[in-house]
């Protein structure tokens, strides 16, 4: 059985900020054998827990003693308690080896984390409630996809068919409306943003960590957001999570931040103002030229429907031009194609499966009809002022111009904003029941 080696004498220290690399390196695993310095630096974000922080931490440091393969590091994130919490935690980095404190002057379990994790050099980084909710039976296979390269973000999840809850209503209610919201407004796949129980491999955690604003409780909710729109692989765990009776979150207040939170990071993504491109993995298969990760063979399936659904357009609008006139004929033709052309990308291009989210998808597919409509109807309103005589075949050919002008800008649409979080197709997870 390896035991956790102690770096460095306990005390409470100072977070300093690694700087940043221009490019993710490939997700190596790790080898299993005897190393020097942790592998693994679980953190605990605590505030004010003078009765739960000892039989926590004695509890987690056996645990891994026990159970982890690496040596490991535990990091008490005290964050400006006023009561006999820092002195507990200075009193077990004494007595636990590998047990460490680290002292915040501000509130927050985003800010914890957020300092933990910059000054950390342990390959893979995880943090963990101090109510200890979560089965740490869990915390194995939470953490080896991102041992063995496989992963780069790993969660514990709630939700899915194979866990295992105890909570009341309310917290049930309140916890599946919260990512209900999330995938009907920024369109995510994971399924529980908010579960105490998170992995991350630190080479991702050096670039994800400066675009996160959030110190508080959106902090999870944010830097998942973010990694999944990137492309990252987030694999998914299954707990038993029992709830903490005593917790004292103020849940409409936090509910009122979160809300604050998903306006400004869905802001900030529809404007383009966060760099996913540099996030991505560098093994990534599509990642040819320059172009993003998955952008090549996505284009090549966007173009062979696209082409098939342009056939489909012009046929339709040359059957109705007779009997509707060319704009009526060419609105008609386009929102059928469009219908058509959004279903077909979900299934074929973005690799999107069942009927969840199938509405969402065409009503957005539909403005970007809009987009096209007014592209390709302008087009034919020009070529009509320039040349009021224009034979159909003179139409047919600034249609073919338009449509491939529309095509590419209804591929930007479906990648960046229709379908979000299906860009690369290599998000690993369970099904959320």
């Amino acid at each position: 059985m390896r035991t956790a080696r102690r770096p460095a004498p306990g005390g409470c220290r100072t977070a300093t900020v690694p700087p940043a690399h221009r490019a993710l390196p490939r997700r190596d695993p790790l080898p299993a054998r005897h190393h020097q310095e942790p592998v693994l630096d679980v953190v605990v974000p605590v505030h004010n827990e003078e009765n739960d922080l000892e039989p926590c931490v004695r509890r987690l440091h056996a645990h891994l003693t026990e159970t982890f393969p690496y040596p490991f590091r535990i990091i008490v994130a005290d964050n400006a308690s006023t009561d006999r919490t820092p002195r507990i935690a200075e009193r077990l980095a004494r007595e636990l080896p590998g047990t460490e404190c680290l002292r915040l002057a501000g509130k927050g379990r985003g800010r914890a984390l957020h300092a933990a994790w910059s000054r950390s050099r342990a390959p893979v980084l995880a943090y963990l409630d101090v109510d200890l909710s979560t089965d740490l039976a869990a915390l194995l296979p939470l953490v080896a996809p991102l041992i063995s390269g496989h992963s780069d973000i790993a969660i514990g999840t709630r939700l899915a068919r194979g866990s295992r809850v105890v909570r009341g209503p309310k917290r049930e209610i309140i916890s599946r409306c919260y990512n209900g919201l999330l995938r009907g407004t920024l369109a995510v796949r994971f399924s529980d943003a908010q579960c105490g129980f998170k992995a991350v491999r630190r080479d991702v955690a050096e670039r994800l960590l400066p675009l996160v604003e959030d110190r508080e409780w959106f902090f999870d909710t944010e830097l998942l957001v973010i990694a999944e729109r990137a492309g990252l692989r987030i694999h998914e765990v299954p707990v038993d999570w029992v709830d903490d009776p005593d917790s004292r979150v103020d849940l409409l207040s936090t509910a009122l931040a979160d809300l604050r939170g998903m306006a400004r990071l869905g802001g900030a993504l529809t404007r383009g103002r966060l760099p996913l491109a540099s996030l991505r993995r560098s093994e990534d298969p599509g990642e040819v030229a320059g172009l993003p990760p998955a952008l090549v063979p996505q284009l090549i399936r966007f173009a062979a429907v696209g082409t098939a659904c342009t056939l489909f357009h012009l046929l339709l609008y040359s059957l109705l031009r007779p009997a509707a006139g060319a704009q009526a004929a060419n609105a008609l033709a386009l929102l059928a194609s469009a219908v058509a052309n959004t279903a077909a990308n979900r299934r074929l291009t973005f690799g999107v499966r069942g009927r969840a989210g199938a509405l969402r998808h065409q009503f957005k597919g539909l403005a970007a009809f809009l987009a096209g409509l007014a592209l390709t109807s302008g087009s034919l309103a020009v070529l009509h002022r320039a040349a009021p005589g224009a034979d159909p075949r003179a139409e047919l050919l600034t249609l073919v111009a338009a449509n491939l002008t529309a095509t590419l800008l209804r591929f930007l649409l479906l990648r960046a904003w229709v379908f979000p979080g299906h860009r690369s197709g290599r998000t690993t997870g369970t099904s959320a029941s």
